[in-house]
């Protein structure tokens, strides 16, 4: 008998099943990077993504598909890492919304939704490409219009979305000339459809299916997904309450929320016609329970001290730690603006925190960090406007993505794709007025030209030249310098390469696998062949790359 709908639990199983599938083949989807460089980890970024969505999907036991959809969608968005992750986010949520309200579809109802989380992802990037995920996921949606007017069977349906899918991601390599020159197709792409291959292999299995653990020890960095409000209790009172109304006006719970906003944060307000449920997380319960008799009844009253909760599931010491820096953030006052940066280097992160920012989150190009990492990072930040530098081109929509969570601060991403821009715009910051920092550091990441010297990871041909896995290559912004055979020739080539009679000044952050001594000499080289120019040398330790350097 053919299926000819989806349930609730049976999205739960294909959910699972998915992000199963895309955790295994995540090392297959990271080897189609187009350059021979380890850039963004897709593979990675989309797994923990859709691991996350599952992990929220395994907690809902309902027959209807709207309830599952949207745990989905809340799993992913705070699981999100990278360009690709965020994007995927934005798939999962489009279609929750599109799913809203039902108990279970059809294959014109499933149609629809799709060609709704196509819509919602394409809106989430500023400058949309074909010939990626997004190409991908329009083919897919558009096939599952055409073959909805035709079938009712659920496993035609699928098998005709995922055909058409894997047609349109062979066309990817002739769309981008990047993919044509590499010869490979794109990796967003191919993560998707392994996302649905795997959650149509499962519709009709018996078997009770789990949600995976990340492979390759990443199961700590996965679980520190968990929530923002565990890992940073700035307000030590959970409230919740029932407030039992009759049709009350969205104006009356409008105003509820904003002056909640003034007295807490982690705010939940949810109304239907007989019943405003209220979250909040504030050092005076009472405050919010008078305003709430303002407008009803009170129920289901529940109060906790999370700091109190806290203390007791840690060890004494850390304890003591945690309530010195709780009574130091109370005591400050709160400062106009402040900064997160991403590094991939201790001696990176101590220069950014030499230069003024407040946090700093561990990631790059083989850890992009998730929006959860990023909220936690601005949480942590005592000030009114937070500015993020995500330093890599795959960080800054999860950025974006993270700036739109917050709701008690202003928080502004500065597009800062290398090292040396986020360095350069923490440099050029001299006065506190938000406007002018944010023109000041826009306006500074163009005047810096940003290179790097690191290594193949694989076999290919770009812009015509032959690149053997293991070879040392240059690079300048995103275009391959230089090709050598050793890291201490190739930085000496790229330097000269980049370089005009125009620069003044050089700086040199040298990684991980190079020594101190391997460095000065690159120093020293420097200072002879441009006499000119001041040279900075400083140990970055950052992995991958032997060499980032800065031209200014």
């Amino acid at each position: 008998m053919a299926l000819t709908k989806l349930n609730g639990l049976i999205l739960k199983k294909m959910i699972i099943a998915g992000a199963n599938r895309l955790n295994e083949k995540k090392q297959i989807i990271d080897a189609l990077n187009v350059f021979p460089v380890p850039d963004g980890d897709t593979g990675t970024n989309m797994s923990l993504t859709a691991l996350a969505a599952a992990k929220e999907a395994e907690k809902i036991n309902s027959l209807s598909i709207s309830e599952v959809a949207k745990a989905i969608s809340n799993g992913a968005l705070r699981g999100a890492r990278g360009n690709s992750g965020v994007i995927t986010s934005q798939i999962l949520r489009g279609f929750s919304k599109g799913l809203e309200g039902l108990e279970e579809v059809n294959t014109r109802e499933l149609a629809q939704a799709l060609q709704n989380a196509v819509k919602t992802a394409y809106k989430a990037v500023m400058k949309p490409k074909e010939g990626t995920i997004l190409t991908v996921a329009k083919a897919c949606a558009d096939s599952a219009s055409k073959i909805a007017e035709t079938t009712q069977d659920i496993d035609v349906f699928f098998q005709k979305i995922i055909e058409d899918g894997n047609a349109m991601l062979l066309q990817t390599t002739e769309m981008l000339p990047v993919l044509k020159q590499a010869g490979v197709v794109d990796a967003g792409g191919k993560g998707l459809l392994c996302l649905l291959e795997g959650a149509f292999e499962s519709r009709n299995s018996i078997e009770v299916l789990k949600t995976a653990e990340p492979l390759q020890n990443q199961t700590e960095n996965f679980e520190a997904l968990a929530s923002v409000e565990n890992t940073s209790i700035t307000f030590g009172y959970c409230t919740e309450f029932f407030i039992l109304v009759n049709n009350v006006e969205e104006k009356v719970v409008q105003n509820l929320k904003t002056y909640l906003s003034t007295i807490g944060d982690s705010i939940v307000c949810v109304s239907d016609e007989e019943l405003i449920k209220i979250h909040i997380h504030t050092d005076h319960p009472g405050l919010a329970l008078e305003k709430a008799l303002l407008i009803g009844q009170l129920s289901g009253l529940k109060i906790d001290n999370m700091r109190q909760q806290h203390t007791n599931r840690i060890d004494f010491s850390s304890s003591q730690k945690y309530k010195t820096e709780q009574t130091e953030q109370k005591t400050i006052k709160q400062k106009e603006i402040g900064f997160v940066a991403v590094s991939p280097g201790d001696g990176l992160s101590k220069i950014f925190k030499n230069l003024g920012v407040d946090e700093v989150i561990q990631g790059g190009q083989t850890m992009n960090p998730s929006t959860e990492d990023i909220l936690n990072a601005i949480e942590k930040v005592n000030a009114k406007t937070v500015f993020i530098l995500p330093n890599n081109k795959n960080i800054i929509l999860a950025g974006e993505q993270a700036a739109k969570l917050v709701k008690d601060k202003t928080v502004i991403v500065i597009p800062s794709k290398t090292i040396p821009q986020g360095i350069t715009a923490i440099l050029n910051v001299t006065e506190q007025d938000v406007q002018q920092v944010q023109q000041t550091m826009i306006e500074s990441i163009d005047n810096v030209v940003s290179a790097s010297v690191t290594y193949a990871v694989r076999e290919t041909v770009f812009d015509g030249k032959k690149i053997q896995e293991g070879d040392i290559i240059g690079m300048q912004e995103d275009s391959i310098a230089i090709i050598s055979k050793s890291a201490q020739k190739g930085v000496k080539e790229l330097l000269d390469k980049i370089v005009t009679e125009e620069a003044e000044m050089i700086s040199i952050y040298y990684g991980e696998d190079v020594t101190q001594k391997e460095a000065e000499n690159i120093k020293k080289y420097a200072e002879k062949k441009f006499p000119n120019c001041d040279i900075e040398l400083q140990r970055g330790g950052q992995p991958l790359y032997y060499y980032i350097i800065s031209v200014e």
